[in-house]
């Protein structure tokens, strides 16, 4: 990204107000910026562009430079800066190891909570509307929050804290799909069937099924950034 298209992503970011400019307050707009994908990968992040737009001071940047490296989203290496970083496939290997270990902890307080599994199908029919007029965007941020509200159901902050950097990370990996919508795509139809057997009542099952999705997921991904 030149510098020039750095400055148009950032563009439109509002001032901080006074009393909030803070270094969590300018990470979390910068977070929203690479989430969304308006900062890609290997994107380079200038202190006096970043500065300016947000209407703060360089140490404050400094600071929110630090809590987003320390999150994963950010690297610093000599002679390019601080840049969103760009996931490897043993980072890939490593988040999918760790969404194995957590998401099933959700699944018997999914079946207990008829109102989060009706929220979860929500999540699928807006996830498929959004395919359905190619908008890959938003389906992939459907799929994201269908796994971060399934996570919900632990009711630990902790969890949910941690479940939330992941997540993070994983849309940098999405960042990188040369064809999003032939990734996307098949986990629209499986999220429907994983909520279809977390009504169903049966854990073992839709443990089961969530951790061959989890696979196959991996798999995939490690496939289309190859």
């Amino acid at each position: 990204m030149t510098s020039t298209e750095l400055a148009n992503a950032l563009t439109g970011l509002p001032a901080l107000p006074p009393r909030a400019s803070t270094a969590e307050y300018a990470a979390q707009m910068l977070r929203a910026q690479i989430t969304q994908g308006r900062l890609l990968p290997g994107t380079r992040l200038r202190e006096e562009q970043v500065s300016a737009a947000l209407g703060i001071s360089r140490n404050t940047v400094r600071e929110a430079f630090q809590l987003l490296a320390h999150e994963h989203l950010l690297d610093h290496a000599m002679h390019r800066g601080m840049h969103v970083r760009t996931v490897s496939a043993d980072d890939i290997r490593a988040m999918y190891a760790t969404r194995r270990l957590v998401e099933p902890l959700a699944v018997e307080g999914a079946i207990s909570d008829g109102v989060l599994r009706a929220a979860l199908r929500d999540l699928v029919d807006g996830a498929d509307a959004a395919a359905r007029r190619d908008d890959w965007e938003q389906a992939g941020t459907a799929d994201i929050n269908f796994h971060r509200l399934l996570m919900s159901a632990c009711r630990s902050s902790h969890l949910s804290t941690m479940f939330e950097q992941l997540l993070a990370e994983l849309r940098l990996a999405f960042l990188l799909l040369p064809d999003r919508p032939s990734f996307h795509e098949p986990y629209i139809s499986r999220n429907r069937r994983l909520v279809d057997l977390l009504d169903a009542g049966d854990p073992d099952i839709a443990v089961r099924e969530l951790r061959d999705y989890l696979d196959a997921a991996e798999r995939h991904l490690l496939d289309s950034v190859r």
